[in-house]
């Protein structure tokens, strides 16, 4: 004699895992799904080996040099040489752009020449020296700006693409299920609160791995083309973009869920879901655009809709101090709670509710 669980009986957290791993599981046999994922990776591989070949395919430095120091870097390999009237010539033309340095005597007979440079002093000239010259820098940056850029312009681009993505994708599961009545069994058998919990978990265990597999990738592609100095300021911000990530994804994820619930044909997700489209790809081009305003930045790593992008880029670049990123993930932290509260109020009042689209006040009315 066979016995069943009844349905009733199920727990919350049995629930829970039971849907998310649904979830999962639907994603897994989607053909679509894996080649989407496989392009990506593709691409962040392609990306961080085509940046380490750029940075190896280095052109000559172009050096400015006094008579004083012009025999010092005769027949060296790697430099075009200018020679200048006086140090002061040279680092005018350091300054005009004209050459990348200057290779002028120096006042401290401990290192013999003092290499002048605009921003950073080239590190082919520095090597080719037994005893490394002294250092002027005319005008000092933090960190390289077309570097910055990119490291933007990547955290930007993995974060719209999976919250997009998978958000998209469950919010055509929820109006899905709902057109085709599956919901009203699903609830049957458990609450509707266990039934978006279980949607969000699945979706960001996806996510999560997704950017893992991404962030491996990116290690092991930066040290075999020998990145090491990049892949050690990546470090940290690496980890607190993860940190970031799973707790801004679970926002979206929350938000995505609960505005599909509110309409029960799929031609009409778009409506829905704009307003929460705009609120991930806004922050995204604010990152990139305002990536070397350290003001705008400020603001954007402290608004939780952008903070999972801005605030690892401000670790980069050595902006932010050590208690930032902690202060930024209590409020996102904090709105996180609270998104998920509202959208799960929205999603158990809207989702049995069938034909004309569920306004925002109603669903909240009840």
């Amino acid at each position: 004699m066979s016995t069943t669980t009844p349905v009733g009986s199920l727990s919350a957290s049995g629930g829970i895992w039971l849907v998310a791993e649904r979830e999962i599981g639907s994603k897994l046999r989607s053909k679509a799904f894996l080649i989407s994922t496989g392009i990506l990776l593709l691409i962040a591989l392609a990306g961080v080996l085509i940046g380490g070949f750029m940075s190896k395919n280095v052109s000559e430095t172009k050096v400015a040099v006094t008579s004083e120091t012009a025999q010092a870097v005769h027949g060296l390999p790697g430099l075009a040489v200018t020679e200048a009237a006086d140090p002061t010539a040279a680092e005018k033309l350091v300054r005009d752009g004209k050459v990348d340095a200057a290779l002028i005597p120096s006042a401290d007979p401990a290192f013999g020449y003092t290499i002048v440079a605009l921003t950073s002093a080239p590190s082919s000239l520095q090597m080719l020296f037994a005893k490394t010259p002294k250092v002027t820098i005319l005008e000092p940056e933090a960190t390289n700006g077309l570097l910055r850029y990119f490291v933007a312009l990547g955290f930007g681009v993995v974060f719209l693409m999976a919250a997009s993505t998978f958000g998209a994708t469950m919010a055509q599961s929820v109006v899905e299920e709902k057109s085709t009545r599956v919901v009203e069994l699903l609830l049957a058998a458990i609450p509707a609160r266990v039934l978006l919990a279980g949607k969000v978990i699945g979706n960001t265990v996806l996510a999560m791995a997704q950017i893992l597999l991404l962030g491996a990738i990116a290690v092991v592609g930066l040290i075999v083309t020998g990145q090491n100095a990049v892949l050690e300021g990546l470090g940290s911000p690496l980890i607190w973009f993860a940190v970031f990530f799973l707790f801004g994804f679970v926002l979206l994820a929350s938000l995505f869920a609960a505005a599909a619930s509110l309409v029960s044909r799929q031609e009409d997700i778009g409506s829905t879901t704009m307003p929460i489209t705009m609120l991930v790809i806004a922050p995204y081009f604010l990152v990139i655009l305002l990536n070397g305003n350290p003001v705008a930045m400020t603001i954007l790593s402290y608004v939780p809709f952008s903070a999972p992008v801005a605030m690892p880029v401000r670790l980069f670049v050595g902006d932010a101090q050590w208690w930032e990123p902690l202060l930024s993930l209590i409020v996102l932290l904090a709105t996180c709670v609270a998104a998920i509260l509202v959208a799960a109020k929205i999603y158990e009042r809207s989702l049995l509710r069938m034909g004309a689209r569920v306004t925002l006040r109603e669903a909240l009315r009840g």
